[in-house]
């Protein structure tokens, strides 16, 4: 049959550096200072937060050598999977990873990343991280338009940033999502958390006292959309050494023997 529908693509396959992936065209964003965007950095540069995502392997490999084979990490706020993508491949055989990502239309992208590279011993979930278990309205921009797709606030605030087209939060243009807290998993064993929820990042560490408290997870945190002395208080009080590393907070527990070998080249 002859189909003459005309329909605007916006998830393509690419070949990337951190192997196949379904990447949206459109995740692009100019500001005043820089152009932003997931996709646009991998279009560019064939990859996106390379160095996070050096840091986080070198994290992985730490546990590894001082706690042994069975490392678990979790990704808060994967977008499309370049970090657990990572994590999985450079883990075969003796990790496990799982991702939690909150916009439906980004959440199938990173499935079909994680299918496409074969990472077996990853999963992914269409849900929200919080303090409680429960439920969470999320604004659902234009994936057919340009704009910071992983910059999006599910909660909007005075402060919420522009992400390059105007997102609508009433209750009818937002979608019911699931959100977990990290306690209610009740891991046997959990390695490295990394937090990237645009603001919500206090509201996941709430959730995850009990499980921080028992295992003392190495944290990678974007602090730049939250109340970076509430943060610091929080880690603090857990018995954590803090390290700067760009827009992120690096975390390692002060009885971590990596605490003391952490080297911030930049």
């Amino acid at each position: 049959m002859l189909r003459t529908t005309k329909r605007p693509l916006a998830f393509v396959l690419t070949a990337a550096n951190h192997g196949s992936m379904l990447v949206n065209r459109n995740d692009s964003y100019t500001n005043a200072v820089e152009t932003i965007g997931v996709g646009y950095n991998i279009f560019l540069n064939s990859s996106c937060g390379q160095e996070e995502v050096d840091a986080a392997l070198q994290l992985l490999d730490s546990r590894r050598k001082h706690y042994g084979d069975g490392v678990f990490a979790l990704d808060c706020g994967a977008n499309i999977g370049v970090h657990i993508v990572e994590w999985a491949r450079h883990m075969h055989g003796w990790g496990e990873a799982l991702a939690f990502e909150a916009q439906e239309r980004i959440f199938y992208a990173l499935a079909g990343n994680l299918t496409l590279n074969n990472c077996f011993n990853a999963r992914a979930l269409w849900a929200a991280v919080g303090a409680h278990a429960g439920e969470i309205r999320v604004p659902e921009p234009d994936y057919l338009s340009a704009g910071s797709f992983g910059s999006l606030e599910i909660r909007k605030t005075e402060k919420t940033e522009f992400i390059g087209q105007a997102i609508d939060y009433s209750e009818a243009n937002t979608r019911p999502v699931r959100m977990l807290a990290i306690d209610d998993l009740d891991l046997p064993r959990l390695d490295l958390i990394k937090i990237d929820i645009e603001g919500m990042e206090l509201e996941a560490l709430a959730g995850a006292r009990k499980t921080i408290a028992r295992h003392k997870p190495q944290m990678l945190i974007e602090r730049i959309k939250t109340d970076q002395l509430a943060l610091n208080a929080v880690l603090l009080e857990h018995g954590y050494k803090l390290f700067a590393f760009g827009v992120n907070l690096l975390a390692i527990h002060e009885s971590d023997p990596f605490a003391t070998q952490v080297v911030i080249n930049r």
